[in-house]
C-alpha cells in the first residue's frame, strides 16, 4: 500500500489494514507519491475510479487522517455535492446534490443510504458512526438503485471499516486541545494465515462551545427552570469495533464485525433570535440561557438538556469463489439504536417549548449477490431483504400561560389582547426592553390563582417496513467502449401507526372553554391507529463508458431513483369521536441525466461530471403552525442542474495539491396538482448553489528516519438557506473555513507528534436556522464549531 504525506498515528490507526505495510520507513517521496490508481468497489467489483462510469469520490482511510477527518461533517467539505449537518449526532442531515436525507419520523423512508460494510444503517436516528479505524469510504452521487438499493434515491456514501490481517500489531494515540478537548485512539491486530482478529476503539471528550448560564444566580431562568444545565454542543462519546475474518480456503473469506457506539452529549445550542439570555443578546455565537423542563422528569426520567443514544451493529459477510468466473457474496446483518434528546426548542429562559426525542428502532437484512467476470462480460445479479420496526416519541411541556403570551396563534390574539393591555400595552411574551413578560401571565390569567401551569402532551409515531427486491447489473465491454444496464425491482409493505396524548388546557377551561389543547392535534384518548399499503417499483441504470487514451474516458449516464410513498397518519377529532386522519404522499421520483470525463495522466488525477435532474412529486416537509409536528408534503416538481470538478497533482515527489469545486442549481419548479404554491421557486434547503475546497500534502525528509509533514486544507461554501420555502431570516451566507495540520514523525514512522487546527481564524457561521422554536415564532440558531486546535500523539508497535 502506497503511504501519503504521513502515517499521523490515526493512519495507523483509522486507515491501514497492515501494520507492517508502514514499517518499511518514512521517505518522504515513498509517503506522498500516489502512483497506485484509486481503487472503488461503487459497481460490486474493484476497479479503478477512473474506469468507473459514475461520478465518485473516494477517499483512503490514510488521506483522512492526512486531512484530518474524523467526522462526517468535516468529510462532506471535500466532497463536491455531499454536505452533511452534524447538529447532533441525533440528528445528521445527509445531503447529495441538494436532497436532505434527514427526518426522525419512523414513517417517511430516508433518501440518500449510508452504507457500513455493506448494510443500509440509512435511518436517521440511527446512521451516525463515528469514522475511526476506516479503511475507506466511497461516495457514489445520482441514483444508484441497482447498487446500493431502494434508500438510494440520489447517492451512497459507503463507509468500509479495516478488516483484520495476519500481521501482529497495535496503535494508540492520544489529543488535546481547547475546550478540554480529549480523544484516545486505539487498535490492536493479530492472527494467522487461517484467523485474524483486530479491536479498535475511540473516546472523545469536549466542553461544550456556547455558555450555558440557565439557573445561574441573577437569571430569569433562576426562578423558572430552577436547575443547572451544562455548556451547550460538547461532545462525550466512545465507539468500540471488533472484527474477526476466517479463511476457510485461501480465495474465500468470513468477516464477523460487531460494533458499539454511544453518546452522552449535552445539549444542542438552539438560540432564540428573539428573545436574548439575561444579559446577553440574541447572537448565536454568544452566550445562551436555555433549560430543560422540570416537568421533563416525570415524563422522561430525566430533565437535563442533552443526548443520550446506543447504537450496536452486527454484521456477517461471506465472499467465496464459485469457478474460475463466478463467485459468491452474502451479507448478513442486524442493527439496533436507542436515542433519547431533550432540547430546549424555544432556544430561552422561558418556560415554553420544551421538546424531547425518544426514538428507537431496530432492522435486519440480507443481501445474496452472485457475480460473473468473464473476458468481453461481466455484471452481478442477486436479492435483497430488508426490515426495520421503528418509533419516534416526541414529549412536549410548557407553561400555559407563558405558551399563551408567546404562540403567535389567532386563537390566542384576544387574550393577548387583554394580557397586553394588563402590562400597560407591552408584549405579552417579551417586552421591547428585554424583559420576559410570558412568566407572568400564568398569573394574570388565573387571577393569581396559579403562577405556573405545567402542560404536557405526548407524540407518537411509529413505521414497520418491509422490503423484497431482485437486481440485475451487466457490463458488455467492446474494447474501447463499455456498455452498462441495469434493473432492480422492489416490493414494499409499509405500516405507520400514531398514537397522541393532548389533554386540555386548564387556561381555556377557566374560561368556559374545556376540552381546547394547547397544540392543534387531537388526543387519541389513549388508541394506537395504523395503516398500511404496500408499493412497488422497478427501477433501471444505463451507463456507457468510452477510452479515448489509455489515460482518459468519458461516461454518460441515465438511471432513475425513487422515494417510497409516505402513509402519513395523524389523529382527526370529529362529532363521533376521534379518528385516524390518513395521508398518502405521493411516491418522489427523478430520472437522472449525467456525463462526465475522468483523465488519470503522470501524477495528475482529474474529473468533471455535469448532471441535470428532473423530478415529480418532490417530498419535502414542514413544521405544521400550531401542533409542532413534521408534516411531510408532496411539493410538486423541481429541477437540479450541477457541475462537478475534482482535481489531484502531485507537483514534486514531496509535494501533492488538491481541489474541488461544485455548483448546484436546485429548486422546486411548480406545485404539485391542487397542491399549494408556497414551496415554488425556493431552493432545496441545505445546498449551496458553489462549494469548493483545496489543500496540500507536503512532507520531507530532516533526518535519517525523521520527516516533517503539513496539510494545511482551505473550504468556501456560499448562501444556504435552512427552510423550505426560503427566507432570508433562516440562511447563512457563504463563508470560508481554513484548516492546519502538521507535524514530525520520527523512529522510521513509529512515533509522532501532530498539531493541528480546524477553524483556524475562528470564523462564525451557522449550521441551522428555524427549527422547531420557528413554527412557534421564535425561530433558533446553532452556531458552527468555533476554532479547535490541539496537539496529538501516537505510536505503533
Amino acid at each position: 500500500m502506497t503511504r501519503i504525506p504521513h502515517f499521523a498515528v490515526a493512519a495507523l490507526l483509522l486507515g491501514t489494514s497492515s501494520t507492517s505495510a508502514l514499517a518499511q520507513g518514512n521517505a518522504a517521496a515513498d509517503a506522498i507519491v500516489a502512483n497506485a490508481p484509486i481503487v472503488v468497489t461503487a459497481q460490486k467489483r474493484e476497479e479503478a475510479i477512473t474506469d468507473v462510469p459514475l461520478t465518485v469520490t473516494a477517499y483512503s482511510g490514510e488521506t483522512l487522517e492526512n486531512i484530518g477527518i474524523d467526522e462526517f461533517d468535516e468529510l462532506s467539505a471535500f466532497v463536491p455535492g455531499l454536505n452533511i449537518q452534524e447538529q447532533s449526532a441525533n440528528n445528521p442531515g445527509f445531503v447529495i446534490r441538494g436532497i436532505t436525507s434527514d427526518s426522525g419520523s419512523a414513517q417517511i423512508a430516508p433518501r440518500v443510504t449510508i452504507y457500513y460494510n455493506g448494510i443500509d444503517v440509512s435511518r436517521s436516528r440511527g446512521s451516525y458512526f463515528d469514522l475511526f479505524d476506516i479503511e475507506r469510504i466511497e461516495v457514489v452521487k445520482g441514483p444508484q438503485a441497482t447498487l446500493f438499493g431502494t434508500a438510494a434515491t440520489i447517492g451512497a456514501l459507503s463507509v468500509v471499516t479495516a478488516r483484520p490481517t495476519a500481521d501482529l500489531g497495535a496503535a494508540f494515540s492520544a489529543s488535546y486541545g481547547n475546550y478540554d478537548a480529549i480523544e484516545l485512539n486505539g487498535m490492536i491486530n493479530g492472527g494467522s494465515d487461517d484467523i485474524a482478529a483486530r479491536l479498535a476503539f475511540v473516546y472523545k471528550e469536549r466542553d461544550g462551545y456556547i455558555r450555558n448560564v440557565a439557573g445561574e444566580p441573577g437569571t430569569a431562568s433562576e426562578a423558572i427552570v430552577g436547575i443547572d444545565q451544562d455548556d451547550l454542543n460538547g461532545i462525550e462519546q466512545f465507539g468500540l469495533r471488533g472484527s474477526l475474518r476466517i479463511f476457510p480456503t485461501d480465495d474465500s473469506t468470513i468477516d464477523l464485525v460487531l460494533t458499539y457506539e454511544q453518546q452522552r452529549n449535552s445539549g444542542t445550542a438552539f438560540k432564540s433570535g428573539s428573545i436574548p439570555p439575561t444579559g446577553g443578546d440574541t447572537s448565536p455565537f454568544s452566550f445562551a440561557e436555555l433549560g430543560g423542563s422540570p416537568f421533563s422528569e416525570t415524563v422522561l426520567g430525566i430533565r437535563d438538556l442533552g443526548l443520550e443514544r446506543e447504537v450496536f451493529d452486527a454484521s456477517l459477510t461471506f465472499n467465496a469463489p464459485l469457478t474460475d468466473t463466478l463467485s459468491l457474496t452474502s451479507i448478513t446483518g442486524y442493527r439496533r439504536f436507542d436515542s433519547l434528546e431533550t432540547f430546549d426548542a424555544d432556544g430561552s429562559a422561558l418556560f415554553y417549548l420544551e421538546f424531547a426525542e425518544d426514538a428507537e428502532g431496530e432492522q435486519m437484512s440480507h443481501e445474496t449477490r452472485i457475480t460473473y467476470d468473464g473476458d468481453r462480460f461481466r455484471g452481478f445479479a442477486g436479492f435483497n431483504l430488508f426490515h426495520e420496526d421503528g418509533t419516534q416519541r416526541v414529549p412536549f411541556s410548557t407553561d400555559e400561560g407563558t405558551y399563551i403570551a408567546c404562540a403567535p396563534f389567532g386563537a390566542f390574539a384576544p387574550i393577548q389582547a387583554n394580557l397586553s393591555a394588563a402590562l400597560g400595552g407591552a408584549d405579552p411574551c417579551v417586552a421591547a426592553d428585554g424583559t420576559l413578560n410570558a412568566p407572568l401571565a400564568t398569573a394574570l390569567l388565573t387571577g393569581g390563582g396559579a403562577t405556573v401551569l405545567p402542560y404536557r402532551s405526548v407524540f407518537q409515531n411509529g413505521g414497520k417496513n418491509s422490503s423484497y427486491s431482485v437486481f440485475a447489473d451487466g457490463t458488455l465491454d467492446l474494447g474501447r467502449l463499455e456498455l452498462t444496464a441495469g434493473l432492480r425491482y422492489v416490493y414494499e409493505e409499509r405500516r405507520s401507526s400514531y398514537s397522541a396524548t393532548q389533554p386540555g388546557s386548564a387556561i381555556f377551561a377557566g374560561f368556559g372553554a374545556p376540552g381546547v389543547a394547547l397544540l392543534g392535534a387531537a388526543d387519541t384518548n389513549g388508541a394506537t391507529f395504523s395503516a398500511e399499503d404496500s408499493f412497488d417499483a422497478w427501477l433501471p441504470r444505463f451507463n456507457a463508458l468510452y477510452r479515448i487514451t489509455d489515460d482518459i474516458n468519458v461516461y454518460a449516464t441515465v438511471s432513475k431513483g425513487r422515494r417510497a410513498p409516505v402513509i402519513d397518519l395523524s389523529a382527526l377529532a370529529t362529532a363521533g369521536g376521534t379518528v385516524p386522519d390518513v395521508t398518502l404522499v405521493a411516491s418522489e421520483r427523478v430520472w437522472n441525466y449525467e456525463g462526465g470525463i475522468k483523465a488519470d495522466i503522470d501524477g495528475f488525477f482529474g474529473s468533471v461530471g455535469v448532471f441535470y435532474q428532473d423530478y415529480s412529486n418532490f417530498q419535502t416537509s414542514f413544521f405544521e403552525e400550531g401542533t409542532g409536528q413534521i408534516v411531510p408534503v408532496n411539493a410538486g416538481k423541481a429541477s437540479n442542474f450541477g457541475v462537478e470538478v475534482e482535481a489531484a497533482y502531485q507537483v514534486v515527489p514531496e509535494l501533492r495539491l488538491f481541489a474541488n469545486y461544485a455548483y448546484i442549481d436546485a429548486e422546486i419548479d411548480a406545485p404539485a396538482a391542487g397542491g399549494a404554491t408556497q414551496f415554488v421557486g425556493s431552493r432545496f434547503r441545505l445546498q449551496p448553489e458553489h462549494s469548493a475546497s483545496a489543500g496540500a500534502q507536503f512532507a520531507i525528509d530532516i533526518s535519517d528516519g525523521a520527516e516533517f509533514f503539513l496539510t494545511p486544507t482551505v473550504t468556501y461554501q456560499s448562501r444556504v438557506f435552512f427552510e423550505v420555502p426560503n427566507t432570508p431570516l433562516t440562511s447563512e451566507d457563504g463563508y470560508v473555513l481554513v484548516n492546519l495540520r502538521g507535524g514530525v514523525s520520527f523512529g522510521d514512522g513509529r512515533y509522532e507528534i501532530v498539531g493541528f487546527a480546524r477553524n483556524l481564524f475562528d470564523e462564525d457561521y451557522l449550521i441551522d436556522a428555524g427549527n422547531t422554536g420557528g413554527a412557534f415564532g421564535t425561530p433558533t440558531f446553532i452556531a458552527g464549531e468555533p476554532a479547535l486546535y490541539g496537539i496529538e500523539i501516537g505510536m505503533r508497535f
